[in-house]
C-alpha cells in the first residue's frame, strides 16, 4: 500500500498528520535532499513539500518529477504561500493538455 509524506519545517506539517500523513520535518536543504532520496525511492505515492524548502531543492524536485510515482507537490508553510506551488500545477496541466486551462493566459 502507497503512502503519503509531507516535508518541511515542524510548524508548518504536523498538522498533517492528523489526516495520515507522514511529517518529516526538516530545514536544512541537504538533509532534506537526502530524506527526498529515501521517500522517492520507497513505497510513497505523493510527497508534499513547503514551497520554502523546496526551493532549496528545485534541483531534485525536477529530476524526480520525471518519475511516474511518487507526485511532488508543493504546499505553503505558515510564512505564507510565495506562488511556487500553483506555478507548478499551471506548468503540469499545461504539459498535459496542452494550453493554460486554469487560468487562461
Amino acid at each position: 500500500m502507497y503512502k503519503a509524506a509531507v516535508m518541511g519545517d515542524r510548524d508548518s506539517i504536523y498538522g498533517f498528520a492528523a489526516v495520515g500523513l507522514e511529517p518529516h520535518p526538516e530545514t536544512d536543504v541537504q538533509k532534506a535532499a537526502a530524506e527526498l532520496k529515501e521517500l522517492v525511492e520507497g513505497d510513497y505515492a505523493v510527497i508534499y513539500i513547503t514551497e520554502e524548502l523546496a526551493a532549496g531543492l528545485e534541483k531534485e524536485i525536477i529530476h524526480y518529477s520525471e518519475r511516474e510515482l511518487p507526485a511532488i507537490i508543493l504546499i505553503p508553510g505558515v510564512k505564507g504561500n510565495t506562488g511556487k506551488g500553483m506555478a507548478a500545477v499551471k506548468r503540469s496541466v499545461e504539459q498535459a493538455v496542452g494550453s493554460d486551462i486554469i487560468f487562461n493566459n
